[in-house]
């Protein structure tokens, strides 16, 4: 199992080192312009939690950002499926179910783990500085394992980039911006507070702010990150054994 999944592995990381520098422009251009837009429009009076609203705003990107990254390679699955039949040519090599999902899942995370660096980088140029010890990496780590293992799920799923398409449109770019990334959501009633603690990015943001604040973690939102992992990542070997029969 493993040298399969290190073959998928190191087939993503030689396509995503010939993309460096698109890719790195990509994952800089977002976090840079939120950086710049809400920093400008909130300014440095408005505080939450204490904190200015760029310190409060940075761990919110950098769990969105871990998201989205992870949750990228399902793109590159789609491409990889559609146009040059990569999965075809997994199927006819001794290679498990599970190492592909494995290899494609840690494809996702290093993608992730990136996009963090780049966005702690931009922090710094903005004089921003968070801490991040231990348990900041851990809620990043879970959070990217979550999209990854989901990206790999949906792409062996879907027929269409069309599809792929309507998964962003409604279900990652709604949790983008209501999991907590840029606003706290205290000031929300009641109900809408339950429904946004249902959804992964709400317990990455809180844990990776928490621990960028210095406070203690808060253990459930761990743990509701772990379980959700196991989950998708037990959907994800379903699904891969689904699109191989």
């Amino acid at each position: 199992m493993l040298q399969g999944m290190g073959a998928v592995y190191l087939r993503e990381m030689r396509l995503s080192r010939r993309r460096f520098k698109r890719a790195l422009v990509g994952m800089a251009v977002s976090p840079l312009l939120y950086m710049v837009a809400f920093g400008t429009a909130m300014g440095s009076e408005a505080r939450f939690e204490g904190h200015t609203y760029l310190e409060f705003l940075l761990p919110g990107l950098i769990a969105m950002t871990t998201m989205t990254q992870a949750y990228g390679i399902a793109i590159e699955i789609n491409i990889a499926r559609f146009y040059f039949h990569i999965f075809e040519e997994f199927q006819a090599a001794p290679i498990s179910g599970a190492a592909f999902a494995m290899g494609e899942i840690l494809s996702g995370m290093t993608r992730a783990l990136g996009g963090v660096a780049i966005i702690l980088a931009i922090g710094m140029a903005f004089g921003v500085t968070i801490h991040t010890g231990p348990w900041f990496w851990l809620a990043v780590l879970l959070n990217a394992f979550v999209f990854a293992a989901l990206a790999v799920a949906l792409a062996m799923l879907i027929s269409s980039h069309g599809d792929q398409s309507l998964l962003n449109a409604f279900v990652i770019t709604p949790m983008a911006f209501l999991g907590g990334t840029f606003f706290p959501l205290d000031g929300l009633p009641g109900w809408a507070q339950g429904l946004l603690h249902a959804l992964p990015l709400t317990h990455a943001a809180q844990a990776i702010r928490a621990d960028a604040f210095g406070r203690p973690p808060e253990l459930i939102h761990y743990a509701v990150l772990a379980a959700l992992g196991v989950a998708g990542f037990v959907l994800a070997l379903k699904s891969v054994d689904r699109a191989r029969d």
